[in-house]
């Protein structure tokens, strides 16, 4: 035992590391200033902040393995084999330091430069949040030849921090059961989504191996589905599975790891063969989706070192007009990863990074990375400058085609599709706009709309799939081109060909309204792409809705109903008897017009499905998988979800 103790004190984490920074009374009170929501998103966000601590022990070189198990009960268990939290006593505070990281905002080694360089999480808040929003939590620590143990209900100790037994292992296990009180909307995790952020943080931080374990499904062999998590490559293996579904363009992902002015980069990038950029960053394993100094440094040095190779190679003598920075990115997927040891975030949702010294050690990482791989690989580089100019030429028609949406884009009735069947309120709060498939749902919808503030615009048939299209395409589809003026939104700038601007969107509520079959599903999922890909601004300050029609009708007598599902409607065949019909939607046109207010335009008896980025990395890898070109990983995908599929006979 005097051996641990001696390895502990060595390098410096003990119970005086440990800062309480503030108290965290009003955590219960005010949970979404924590975690974001107290909805499906809040929920898995506690799962991560646990997980992060044990990344942080990674980082700093002290842990190998981390295991998250979702319990029967929708519990979660999280293990690693770190140092495990110091139990000691807590100067200032007066208690276990185990106490004061579990019941004290603000707690922690990351405050302390000699325990952990940098951090994820939310820097401190984390484990105690979690703590405070659980109506059970228990902290496990392996540490010093000793088992510890502390309970806590709603972030408050219910007893000292106890030795409970002796052991050889090291390293810290939690399991909490977060608060049916304060997480009312559901209490159950998604297997898929904390695979997700797993296999992520694997990947960021290579070498480290996350278990995750699922106890609530039983496989054939007795064992729990579940899955393990591991990276040799890193963001080099990162790259090949977000490009799975693309065609390459290049051999080999170029890729870069090193430190620059004494910030450590990772950089991974591929060319393929799409019309999509795909850029995503991280800083200390958070991603930052709003971008930052980090990205604007990735995209200087990738236009600079490309510029200057293209003009060297004589290629672009030719060309009549100038190559942009957007024309070095399309096609293009890149992960940019760094870390800092005291992140200033900025931006609507603090994921944005603006510490300016990064942004010198990105491009001179990108730099030197791209001048080395564009000299080593000449047949490489030629087609990634045949690419450059390709996509130059195509946005100068984009440009045009652009210039005709904008002009068509006006606030007067005669600048708005003839399709459009508008509201007559003018305040675009309180306005919503139904996207509906083909000209006979949309005659049955604006019969049974409420025009006061509900617009109608009918679209024809499957709208253009804009993950195979070059962009000048796209702008030229008329179904797009009624979707951009009907809404008022206008995209490009002198700086940003791609910014989308806002200011005057006339809905705040778009609602895409399609048959409950597979034709309608997949109409669904061309216009979510459209809006993933062009406009995900919209998508992420929640403007964009799925309505949900009902699939059946069940009567009897002068009793009817409507089902939304199969248990819904086998509810209600048992509840009226022998003699119950059924009538099965296959189509909106199958209702009338007051069916369909009643159902599924109503507000106060409808159901919208909000539209959600939960992992933008996912998201794009999905979308791509869907409507791109390679069939292999759609069929995976599909085999893999055909449980869930509603399959029309």
């Amino acid at each position: 035992m005097s051996e641990a103790k001696e390895e502990f004190n060595k390098d410096g984490y003990s119970a005086d590391s440990i800062q309480a920074l503030e108290g965290m009374e009003h955590v219960r009170m005010r949970p979404s200033m924590y975690i974001g929501d107290v909805g499906v998103r809040g929920l898995h966000h506690l799962v991560y902040e646990v997980v992060d601590n044990s990344i942080d022990e990674a980082l700093a070189g002290h842990c190998n393995n981390i295991t998250v198990t979702i319990n029967e009960d929708n519990s979660i268990t999280t293990e690693d084999d770190g140092r495990g939290i110091p139990v000691g006593m807590h100067k200032k505070e007066g208690v276990s330091a185990l106490e004061v990281v579990m019941t004290k905002i603000g707690a922690g080694g990351k405050f302390d430069k000699d325990s952990y360089k940098v951090s994820g999480g939310l820097h401190g808040v984390g484990v105690s949040c979690v703590n405070a929003l659980s109506d059970h939590l228990t902290a496990t620590v392996y540490r010093e030849g000793k088992v510890w143990e502390q309970e806590y209900s709603k972030g408050k100790a219910l007893y000292p921090v106890k030795a409970i037994g002796d052991t050889d292992k090291r390293g810290t296990t939690v399991t909490f059961r977060p608060d049916p009180t304060i997480f009312t909307q559901t209490l159950e995790y998604n297997y898929d989504t904390l695979a997700s952020r797993m296999r992520e943080l694997s990947y960021l931080n290579k070498g480290i191996t996350v278990h995750l374990i699922d106890k609530r499904v039983t496989k054939e062999d007795g064992s729990f589905e579940g899955e393990t998590f591991h990276s040799e490559a890193g963001l080099k293996e990162f790259i090949t599975f977000l490009d799975a579904s693309r065609e390459p363009l290049m051999k080999d992902v170029i890729s870069f790891e090193g430190e620059k002015n004494g910030v450590p980069v990772e950089v991974a990038m591929i060319y393929n063969t799409s019309y999509a950029e795909n850029l995503h960053s991280y800083v200390n394993n958070i991603n930052t989706h709003e971008g930052g100094t980090h990205l604007s440094g990735f995209r200087r040095g990738l236009t600079h070192t490309l510029k200057k190779y293209a003009d060297e190679s004589g290629m672009l003598d030719k060309l009549k007009f100038d190559i942009a920075g957007d024309d070095f990115r399309e096609g293009l997927t890149a992960i940019v990863s760094v870390k800092v040891q005291e992140p200033q975030f900025e931006g609507q949702t603090k994921t944005k990074l603006g510490n300016r010294e990064v942004s010198a050690a990105v491009s001179q990482s990108v730099s030197e990375m791209l001048s080395d791989y564009l000299e080593e690989n000449p047949d490489d580089a030629k087609i990634i400058v045949q690419k450059v100019i390709l996509a130059a030429q195509a946005r100068h028609a984009a440009q045009k085609a652009r210039e005709m949406v904008q002009r068509k884009t006006v606030m007067s009735i005669g600048g708005l599709p003839g399709k459009l069947s508008d509201c007559s309120e003018q305040d675009p709060a309180k306005c919503e706009v139904y996207l509906v498939e083909g000209d006979s749902a949309g005659g049955t919808a604006k019969q049974g709309r409420d025009r006061a503030f509900q617009a109608i615009l009918p679209l024809r048939g499957k709208i253009l799939n804009v993950e195979k299209a070059m962009t000048h395409k796209v702008f030229e589809n008329e179904e797009i081109k009624n979707i951009f003026t009907a809404l008022g939104v206008t995209i490009g700038t002198e700086e940003d060909s791609k910014a989308l601007n806002l200011s005057k969107l006339r809905y705040h509520k778009i609602v895409i309204m399609c048959d409950a079959d597979i034709d309608g599903s997949h109409i669904e999922t061309l216009i979510l792409t459209f809006f993933f890909r062009y406009m995900k601004e919209l998508i992420e300050n929640g403007h964009i809705y799925i309505a949900t029609p009902p699939l059946f009708l069940v009567k009897k007598g002068a009793k009817k109903q409507y089902a939304w599902n199969d248990e819904e409607r086998l509810a209600l065949m048992e509840e009226y008897g022998d003699g119950a019909k059924i009538q099965r939607y296959k189509g909106l046109g199958e209702m009338n017009a007051s069916q369909l207010w009643d159902t599924t335009m109503n507000p106060e008896f409808r159901t919208l499905r909000q539209i959600q980025i939960d992992n933008g990395i996912e998201s794009d890898r999905v979308f791509s998988m869907l409507m791109g070109d390679e069939v292999p990983p759609r069929r995976e995908f599909i085999e893999k979800n055909a449980v869930y599929a509603n399959i029309d006979a």
